[in-house]
């Protein structure tokens, strides 16, 4: 089974290179390989590779710049999902694709289910939601995972910031009135890698079936929790020098932290579908949290 991966340099993707590769060839594609924002450029991807997995883990990320940059965010999380959905139904191929917890407005006061109504509050949150509804509209054989609050060793994430920060100043504000789930790249990349599995021995989906799951690890947290999470552990450890204690991070409100694009307040998911179907409980981030210091520990020292 040939498979196509988008995305390959991000988070996401540097992980599924080795979580797909046990399933035949893989060709990984990066922004050099195909600019998702030309959408005869992903069709002739698709054509000329001709694979039965189709896994697009590239997107438009930036959140506050898609404010200001509504096409292009658009034309990348909305236009080509849809492109590539086509390309999958021409193909006899199976899509996976990646949404975010931003379709969703933070005003429920429980966590999330999928079938909850959507309200993005940004414009990166509605060029995702409209990327889950052009697949869904194409039809085939699909799998949409929405995750939240992605971090890893790879690309840049909310921990390499406070890792920053951390070695920069003695005290730090962070914002404590928004809610999630921290969630492994790694982790993404082993649940996918487990749907693939499953698929292909026919345990779950019907042939033009398109499923959509919440994926999000275990014990949310605040913005501020998460921070000084990072720093205790780093702390911990012998090869990071910071000067910033984790009491020293200040809990503040969004309104005191204003950003170009809203944010939820409440960006829990609820997993229990994915539990259900794929027998998968989804564990706790901080383990993850402290392999990605070691491994950043490492590289800092040269190894």
């Amino acid at each position: 089974m040939t498979t196509l991966l988008l995305g390959k340099d991000g988070q996401v993707g540097w992980q599924l290179q080795r979580s797909l590769a046990p399933y035949g060839p893989l060709i990984a594609c990066g922004r050099a390989e195909c600019d998702l924002g030309d959408p005869e450029a992903i069709r002739r991807l698709v054509r000329a590779t001709q694979p039965r997995l189709i896994v697009n883990a590239s997107a438009y990320t930036a959140v506050d710049q898609a404010e200001s940059n509504r096409d292009l965010a658009f034309r990348i999380n909305a236009e080509a999902p849809g492109v590539l959905a086509e390309e999958a139904v021409r193909q006899g191929a199976l899509l996976v694709h990646y949404s975010t917890d931003y379709v969703f407005d933070g005003r429920k006061p429980t966590p999330y289910v999928e079938n909850d109504a959507v309200a993005p509050l940004s414009v990166y949150g509605e060029s995702k939601l409209a990327g889950e509804e052009a697949i869904r509209a194409v039809g085939g054989k699909s799998l949409i995972f929405r995750t939240s609050w992605v971090f890893g060793a790879r690309g840049n994430n909310f921990v390499k910031t406070i890792l920053r920060l951390a070695g920069e100043r003695e005290s730090l504000n962070v914002v404590d009135d928004q809610i999630g789930a921290p969630t492994p790249a790694a982790l993404i990349a082993t649940v996918t890698g487990v749907a693939v599995a499953m698929l292909r021995c026919g345990e779950l989906q019907k042939p033009g079936e398109n499923r959509i799951y919440h994926l999000a690890a275990a014990n949310p947290v605040s913005w501020c929790e998460f921070a000084r999470e990072i720093v205790r552990q780093a702390r911990g450890m012998p090869r990071f020098d910071l000067p910033l204690m984790p009491e020293a991070i200040v809990p503040i409100p969004s309104s005191a932290y204003p950003l170009p694009a809203r944010r939820p307040a409440n960006s829990r998911l609820d997993c229990s579908r994915l539990a259900a179907d794929f027998g998968l409980e989804m564990p706790d981030w901080r383990p993850y949290l402290g392999r990605m210091l070691q491994l950043l520990a490492l590289k800092k020292n040269g190894y």
